[in-house]
C-alpha cells in the first residue's frame, strides 16, 4: 500500500475533522477533502434529492488520505471526495473500481488508468497579479523566472497549501528533483511572503503586500463574488511551463464500503449535469462531465496544456514532495 508522509500520520491525533450527521442510520459517509463551504451545499442537495442520510467528514485532503490509510480495512468512510486526484493515488490501493460509464464521463487524463478514481472539476495554476502596481506584459511566462532579483519580496506562495504542494511534485517529475530543489531554494532565497492559503495569497496582492502570488485560477472569482473591484488578475503561464499544471478534484469509493450502491449514486450525482454546473457557476472550476461549460472570460480546458505529467503519479509523490519543501525551509 502506498503511503503519505509519516508526519501526516501524526498529524491525525490532533487533526481538526468536522461532521455532520451520523449515527447508525447513516446510509453514507463521506471524507471530504474539499471545504465545506464550497460543496456543502451541493452534498446537501444531493442528500435531499436521494433520500439518503449522508454523514460528512471535513478536513485537509493530505491528512484525510493519511488517516484512511492508517485506519485501513477499518475504515468508515464510503467516499473519498479529494481536493486533487494525488492524494486519491496515494490510496488507490484501498479504492474499488468505478463503473465505466461514470470513468468514460472525463477526459482520459482525468480519470485513473485503472479505473479506481474519477475526477470532478479541474483547476489551472496561475499567478495572480496586482492590477495596480505590474503590467500583465511584465510578468515573465514561465515560474521558473519568479526567482530573479526583480521579485525579490514581491511574491507570495501557500506552502502548507495541497495545491502548491501537487504543482512542486509536478515540477519535480517534469525537471528533476534536482532542478525542482534549485528551484525552491532560489525562491526560499528571494524572500517570498509565506500564506496558509490561496484565499490569503490574494488578499495580500489585493492590500499591497506582495505584487503577485502563486494560486488556483478560481480563488479570484471566488472573491470577487464578494469584492467586484478587487485589484488582481490571473496571468495564465507559458503552455506545457510547470507553472501551467492542470490538476484536478476527484473521487473514489472506499473497496471496504458497507454502501456501495449509494457510494455510486454520489459518484453519479457529482458527473451529472447539477453537479457540474454547480462547479462551473458556484467554485468556478472547469466542469469536466456532462458538456457543461465553464463561466466567464476563462480559457477553454483544451487551450490549457500541463506538463507531461499523468495525474496518477502525484499520488507517490507527496512524501518526497514534503520533505524537499521542509528541507529547503519553506515549511517547518
Amino acid at each position: 500500500m502506498k503511503r503519505l508522509l509519516s508526519l501526516s500520520a501524526v498529524l491525525l491525533a490532533c487533526m481538526p475533522i468536522t461532521a455532520c450527521g451520523g449515527g447508525d442510520d447513516t446510509d453514507l459517509t463521506i471524507y471530504s477533502g474539499r471545504n465545506e463551504e464550497l460543496v456543502g451545499p451541493l452534498i446537501e442537495r444531493f442528500e435531499e434529492e436521494s433520500g439518503l442520510s449522508v454523514d460528512v467528514r471535513y478536513g485537509d485532503t493530505a491528512e484525510l488520505a493519511a488517516m484512511i490509510a492508517e485506519e485501513g480495512d477499518n475504515s468508515p468512510a464510503d467516499v473519498f471526495f479529494a481536493q486533487d486526484v494525488g492524494a486519491l493515488g496515494s490510496v488507490e490501493d484501498q479504492l474499488a473500481e468505478l463503473p465505466a460509464d461514470d470513468l468514460d464521463a472525463v477526459p482520459e487524463r482525468y480519470r485513473d488508468p485503472d479505473g479506481r478514481w474519477v475526477g470532478t472539476s479541474a483547476r489551472a495554476r496561475v499567478v495572480a497579479y496586482s492590477t495596480e502596481r505590474v503590467e500583465e506584459g511584465e510578468l515573465p511566462d514561465s515560474i521558473y523566472d519568479f526567482t530573479s532579483e526583480e521579485w525579490k519580496g514581491r511574491v507570495g506562495v501557500p506552502p502548507t497549501n495541497g495545491s502548491f504542494q501537487a504543482f512542486v511534485s509536478v515540477l519535480r517529475l517534469d525537471a528533476g528533483d534536482d532542478r525542482a530543489r534549485r528551484w525552491l531554494e532560489e525562491l526560499a532565497a528571494n524572500e517570498p511572503k509565506l500564506y496558509e492559503n490561496n484565499t490569503q495569497v490574494l488578499e495580500a496582492i489585493d492590500a499591497g503586500e506582495i505584487d503577485a502570488g502563486f494560486v488556483n485560477h478560481y480563488y479570484l472569482e471566488e472573491m470577487r463574488r464578494e469584492n467586484p473591484d478587487l485589484k488582481v488578475a490571473n496571468h495564465f503561464l507559458a503552455k506545457g511551463d510547470p507553472g501551467a499544471f492542470v490538476n484536478a478534484a476527484g473521487v473514489g469509493i472506499l473497496a471496504t464500503s458497507d454502501h456501495e450502491e449509494a457510494a455510486q449514486r454520489f459518484v453519479g450525482f457529482l458527473l451529472g449535469p447539477e453537479a457540474q454546473t454547480y462547479f462551473a457557476e458556484n467554485t468556478f472550476e472547469y466542469p469536466l462531465a456532462a458538456g457543461v461549460e465553464p463561466v466567464g472570460d476563462l480559457p477553454p480546458l483544451e487551450e490549457l496544456v500541463s506538463p507531461d505529467v499523468t495525474l496518477d503519479r502525484l499520488g507517490d509523490e507527496l512524501e518526497p514532495t514534503l520533505r524537499m519543501l521542509n528541507e529547503v525551509g519553506l515549511t517547518s
